[in-house]
Parts: structure tokens; C-alpha cells; sequence
């Protein structure tokens, strides 16, 4: 793995592959988050609204994309985050997590981040804006 200062311009960070989504991921996320949307923890309710079962929530996948910079928050820190959900995920989905950088200057990194399912469908996509230490 490259350390954050050798990092250029086309590099990818080191993919993530999230377990499967399981309703325990969930049900836990809806408790720490306060979003008890019952289609994301009922299947009944969330098939009584089209949906083939229960769908993660949307925050709970932008969430795991922090998990990219896990081994840089000793040289930095996410300023900024910008995302277009792409996608459902739904229960036993195997996300894999990606980064690849944009631009790079003294004070920060630009990169293009990505969640895809097993498929290789997109179901979230954007930016993040890493800042680095002085």
C-alpha cells in the first residue's frame, strides 16, 4: 500500500470488500442513526411498497465508504463528501468499496469514489475530499 504523500493522480486505494449486508447490519444502523424506516428492517412493509425485500439505507453504504481512508487519518482527515445514490442494496449484496485519485496537491487529494455490488453495479458513486495534515 502507498503512503498518502506518493499517492498520484490515476492511483486507486486499496478496495474494500464489505461482508454481506445482513439485517443485523441494519437494524443495528437504524438504531445508531434514528432511521426506523420499517423497509429497511421489515420485509413485509418493505414489499408492501414494491420492493422485492429489505433495502440498506442509503447512509449506511455512504457510511462504509469512509472505510477506504481508515489507514490515512493519521496524515488527514474527509473534508468533503459528495454522492449520487445509483442503486439498491439489499440483504446479502457484497459491496466492494473504491478510490481513485482525481487530483492531488499540497493541501489535498481529490478521488473518485464508488460502491459496487457483486454484479458490478454501481449503487452509490461521488467524491471525497481528503485534507492532509500540515
Amino acid at each position: 500500500m502507498k503512503q498518502l504523500i506518493e499517492l498520484e493522480s490515476g492511483d486507486s486505494l486499496e478496495e474494500v470488500a464489505l461482508s454481506p449486508v445482513s439485517r443485523l447490519d441494519l437494524i443495528k444502523y437504524a438504531g445508531a442513526s434514528g432511521d426506523f424506516n420499517p423497509i429497511h428492517t421489515i420485509d413485509k412493509e418493505a414489499e408492501k411498497t414494491g420492493l422485492p425485500g429489505i433495502i440498506a439505507h442509503g447512509m449506511w453504504t455512504m457510511g462504509n465508504l469512509s472505510k477506504l481512508f481508515t489507514a490515512y487519518y493519521e496524515t488527514g482527515f474527509i473534508q468533503d463528501y459528495s454522492i449520487r445514490f445509483k442503486g439498491m442494496v439489499f440483504l446479502n449484496d457484497a459491496i466492494t468499496l473504491k478510490a481513485i485519485v482525481q487530483e492531488v496537491n499540497e493541501e489535498n487529494i481529490d478521488f473518485k469514489v464508488c460502491a459496487v455490488n457483486q454484479d458490478g453495479k454501481e449503487v452509490i458513486k461521488g467524491k471525497v475530499l481528503f485534507l492532509k495534515y500540515e
